[in-house]
Parts: structure tokens; C-alpha cells; sequence
């Protein structure tokens, strides 16, 4: 197997946000495995001080504190083409974490080797996707690099990581306290507290946290009575200007979320089904995805033939389902983003989107694109018969005139 065990390694890289369970992992590796411990925290936009972070993983220890800014690159080869297959899984969830963990596992391999660590850890718990996604992308890129999950192996628990780091003198990091929450640019993640019962509305402490991330963001009730209009511009199926101002696609999102955070919208709060087949309640913040998503969409139905559009929606099912699933190297998933990233071309035009206590509607779409055989009183004045109905009908209802015998 490729679990490591005490005695196994000698130096670990471990995958490190700052909070408590990896914190108090840079101490228990050094202690259990008798190894260097190295940190790596990976900057997805996740808006942490990450300096303190690098600072604080050697206060407490850490052989080498690496940080990596992979903000564009998570942008430009997870984000986009996840905007371009109109990434929800189950059509709900914008798979923010999902899209981040098969990257943070690319820069984990490139630095273990890099530093030669024969081992990389996480904090990931055995019943959820996280350690499915980061540990399947690590054994993908190398086989033979070995694996610590404290928290799965040795069923390392929040008390026990307090009673540790107080052991060695540390104080315990402040943050999330009542929650575990995972952020990135593409949207927030919680869990625990009240929201471990289905059966319960999310409590306000949800929302106050949800400023730490995304300071502007106000809950619907109290978001602003005026309505405001967005509108958002698409080259080949991928964002290139705001309210007319052109800008990366990196500060495009920053700025929607903003926008987006103030009216309340992206509250994604669900039910989902796990990568082993059992359920959880999850909640999710993503105001950006949820109103990038939803222009995509739009402009897809303004823009692209019948056939294809049926079809594309069971790719991005399919698309989604994958990475979600972790099979970010999966040939499928190559194939289907071919497909996708072809029938995105051509895919440009302009969306207005309604934010309002929030929602988030398309009001109004135009593109250049749009050809003479459209829709509208003047078909008739570029070869549509309508008489020509009459026999389509005829031909079309046949098959079920059979059946009726």
C-alpha cells in the first residue's frame, strides 16, 4: 500500500492551510514519523495573509515553508474550461474545492520531488472527496510516492490536534472555530456545527464568516432594494469584459464576487452525494460562479444549433461528474473538454444578468453572431414556408400513428 508508515519516511511534505489540523500536524509528523516536515500552501485566491502562514509553519517547526501563487494558472486551466462545460455537479454545485485539488496535488509531486520528500500529507478525514481527489492525482503523477492522512490512518481528531499543539506551547489558530470551511476565488465551502442536520437552517455565524472572505457580501434580506444590472462579455464561451471594461479573467471573477457578494447571490445550500455514494449536507458562497454560469448558459441558448445544445448538456454533466469524482487526468475528461472547448468557438456575445436579493436572471443577450435564420416576423422573408408545416407534421407525428396501430 502506499500509506506510509512510522518508520517508512524520512522527509514529508505537508499539504498546509495554516489552520488548526495541519498546524497541529507539522508537530505530530515530526513526532510519529521521526521525519522533516516540509509545508506547502498553494494561493488559489483564497484571500489569507499567506506570509503569516509560511511564518507560522516555522514557528512551529517546518524544514522549509514553500508557498506557490497558482492563481492564474488555477484560472486558466481548471476555471475556464469549468466555464465553458458549465460546471455544476448534479447541476448545483460549482465544484470550487473539486477544481482546486487536482492542482494543488500537480504543485505537491512537482515540489516533493523537487525537494526530495518521500512522502506528502494532507488533512483530509476518510469518509470525504478531498482525499480521494488529492491522493489519486499524487499516485497518477507518481506512483510511488507515499501518502500520510492523519486523520483517516490514525483517526487524529480536532481535540487531540488542541491537546497537541497546547502540549508543545503553541496557541491554537483562531480561525473558523465553529465551522470547517474551505475558499478558493471560485467559492466558499462549509461544513460542521448545525449544518451536520439537514433538517437545520443555516445559522447567521454562516454569513458573518462568509466576510472573511468576501467582506461585501451581505445576506438577501439585507442586500439592497435596488436591483442591479451586470453585464458580462463572452469571447469563444470565456468572460473577457465587465460592464464593457475589458479585463483578465482573474480580476473579472475578483470583481463579480464583489458585485455578486453584495447582493446576496450564490447561497448554494444542498444535499449532495459523495464520491462513495453516501450523502452530507452541504453549503456552499460562490457569487461569481453562479452569475458566470448562468450568463454561459444563456448565451449557449441564444447561440448554438438544437442538436448540439442537447448534447452538450450531457457532456457538461459528464465533465463535471469527473471532476468531482477526481478523474482530473481521466482520458474521458480530455475528450469531452475537446468537444466542449469546439463548441465554445464562435460562442461571443454580450449578457445582461439582473442581480437582485439574491438571484441572478439573464434580462437581456445580444451577439454578433446571430444569423438571418433566427426567429422573429421576418422568416418568411428568407425562405421559411410555413405552408411546408403542413407536410413536416405529416412525416413527424407518423412514428406514433404506428404505434397507435
Amino acid at each position: 500500500m502506499y500509506e506510509a508508515k512510522p518508520g517508512d519516511v524520512g522527509h514529508v511534505l505537508l499539504l498546509y492551510s495554516g489552520g488548526l489540523d495541519t498546524s497541529a500536524m507539522i508537530l505530530w509528523i515530526q513526532e510519529k514519523y521521526d521525519a522533516e516536515v516540509s509545508t506547502l500552501t498553494v494561493d488559489l485566491g483564497q484571500g489569507k495573509d499567506l506570509n503569516e502562514v509560511k511564518k507560522r509553519a516555522i514557528e512551529l517547526g517546518a524544514k522549509k515553508a514553500i508557498v506557490i501563487d497558482a492563481k492564474e494558472e488555477f484560472v486558466q486551466n481548471f476555471v475556464k474550461p469549468s466555464i465553458m462545460a458549465n460546471g455544476l455537479y448534479m447541476g448545483k454545485y460549482p465544484m470550487a474545492t473539486a477544481l482546486g485539488r487536482p492542482l494543488i496535488a500537480m504543485k505537491a509531486v512537482e515540489v516533493a520531488e523537487k525537494i526530495g520528500a518521500d512522502a506528502i500529507a494532507h488533512g483530509c478525514t476518510g469518509k470525504g472527496n478531498d482525499q480521494v481527489r488529492i491522493e489519486a492525482t499524487i499516485l497518477t503523477l507518481n506512483s510511488g510516492m507515499k501518502i500520510i492522512a492523519p486523520v483517516r490512518q490514525f483517526k487524529l481528531s480536532r481535540k487531540e490536534e488542541i491537546e497537541i499543539m497546547k502540549k508543545h506551547g503553541f496557541k491554537v489558530p483562531n480561525v473558523h472555530k465553529r465551522y470547517s470551511v474551505d475558499e478558493n476565488m471560485w467559492g466558499i465551502s462549509f461544513q460542521g456545527s448545525e449544518l451536520q442536520n439537514s433538517a437545520n437552517m443555516a445559522s447567521d455565524q454562516v454569513f458573518e464568516d462568509t466576510k472573511k472572505f468576501f467582506p461585501t457580501f451581505n445576506k438577501p434580506e439585507d442586500a439592497p432594494d435596488k436591483p442591479e444590472i451586470v453585464e458580462i462579455e463572452f469571447k469563444d464561451g470565456v468572460p473577457i469584459a465587465l460592464n464593457g471594461e475589458e479585463m483578465s479573467l482573474v480580476s473579472l471573477i475578483q470583481e463579480v464576487n464583489k458585485i455578486g457578494a453584495k447582493h446576496g447571490v450564490g447561497i448554494i445550500d444542498y444535499v449532495e452525494s459523495y464520491i462513495f455514494g453516501h450523502k452530507g449536507r452541504e453549503f456552499y458562497i460562490a457569487p461569481a460562479p453562479t452569475i458566470i454560469i448562468n450568463a454561459h448558459k444563456d448565451l449557449e441558448h441564444l447561440l448554438l444549433p438544437k442538436q448540439l445544445l442537447a448534447e452538450k448538456f450531457a457532456w457538461d454533466f459528464k465533465w463535471a461528474y469527473l471532476i468531482y469524482h477526481g478523474l482530473w487526468f481521466h482520458k474521458l475528461r480530455e475528450t469531452l473538454q475537446e468537444a466542449i472547448e469546439k463548441a465554445n468557438k464562435g460562442l461571443d456575445g454580450k449578457v445582461k444578468v439582473k442581480l437582485y436579493k439574491g438571484s441572478a436572471t439573464s434580462v437581456a443577450r445580444s451577439s454578433g453572431k446571430i444569423t438571418k435564420y433566427f426567429y422573429g416576423d421576418k422568416l418568411g422573408e428568407v425562405g421559411f414556408d410555413e405552408l411546408a408545416s403542413a407536410g413536416f407534421i405529416e412525416l413527424h407525428s407518423m412514428e406514433m400513428k404506428i404505434q397507435m396501430g
